[in-house]
């Protein structure tokens, strides 16, 4: 029992990054038709610039976390202003030979700045863990759930509650019709694919000093992105939210009582058993994006 609570511990920690990946990629997909396979080099991105910005400029830790959020939204913007804005209209083939054209372009070029050798980012956090009864768990690991959640909560109330988010609700339903009732669907493109970047640069950011960061550390997290939003059905912000988690569990649970080297097989084992009885997802919702 001890152990099985220690395993839930780990995966309600790792559950909420999962689910800040999930969320953004099911955004851009949902309202913009796109398969972000970008996704994963923001999601390097932002382990990167964790680490330029405590490592290399000493900037404050929490500090550097916003500034990774911020950087991540304007270089999503930059992608979808100068790449996907071009393709409107394009055949699906072509946006997707453009997107993993760009994804190559940002590993090659993390890559080449800061060479294949993996980078630790240091946090101010106590290194002594957080003990509650049989149960312990990194204090770093616990700030990243709750920064996570917080996160995931303010997507939520961005999405359902502002003017933005119902001008994204309605594209998501209609595109024709909501540019009939003046919604710019330009910058309504170009605020989704911004959000989705930064959520996906602000999970490297926060798994950057709870991992080690590698240009090519995105490969295996947009892979989960799309587990995550298969799970949690297309567009929809709830799903993604219980797909990462449930992810989270399965690699943790196949880990503690299979073996290590399984945990990320545990994950897509599931998604193959999904896919086969309910392929639209379990929480798909085919009306509108929330």
């Amino acid at each position: 029992m001890d152990q099985l609570s220690q395993h839930i511990v780990n995966a309600l920690m790792l559950g909420g990054t999962y689910a800040l990946l999930g969320i953004g990629l099911t955004l851009i997909f949902g309202i913009m038709r796109v398969v972000n396979f970008t996704h994963g080099e923001l999601y390097s991105f932002g382990g990167y610039m964790i680490f330029l910005f405590t490592s290399v400029l000493g900037l404050n830790f929490y500090a550097a976390l916003i500034v990774a959020l911020v950087l991540g939204i304007l270089l999503g913007a930059v992608i979808e202003l100068v790449l996907l804005r071009r393709l409107r209209g394009a055949d699906i083939d072509t946006t997707m030979l453009v997107m993993i054209g760009c994804w190559m372009v940002l590993q090659n070029t993390e890559q080449m700045i800061w060479g294949g050798v993996a980078k630790a980012v240091v946090s101010p956090l106590p290194e002594e863990p957080l003990v509650l009864g049989s149960v312990s768990v990194a204090w770093l690991r616990v700030f990243v759930f709750v920064v996570a959640a917080l996160l995931i909560l303010a997507t939520y109330a961005l999405i359902h509650w502002t003017k933005l988010g119902k001008a994204m609700r309605a594209t998501f339903q209609d595109r024709d019709t909501a540019s009939l009732m003046g919604v710019n669907i330009n910058a309504i493109n170009t605020a989704t694919f911004a959000l989705g970047s930064g959520l996906a640069s602000a999970a490297g950011a926060l798994l950057g000093p709870v991992y080690l960061v590698t240009p090519t550390m995105g490969n295996l997290a947009a892979l989960k992105a799309f587990a995550i939003v298969i799970l949690g059905g297309l567009g929809n912000i709830q799903g993604a939210t219980v797909g990462g988690f449930i992810l989270a569990f399965a690699e943790e649970m196949g880990a503690g009582y299979i073996s290590s080297g399984y945990r990320d097989a545990m994950g897509f084992l599931m998604i193959i058993v999904v896919l086969l009885f309910k392929p639209t997802g379990l929480f798909a919702r085919a009306e509108r994006i929330g």
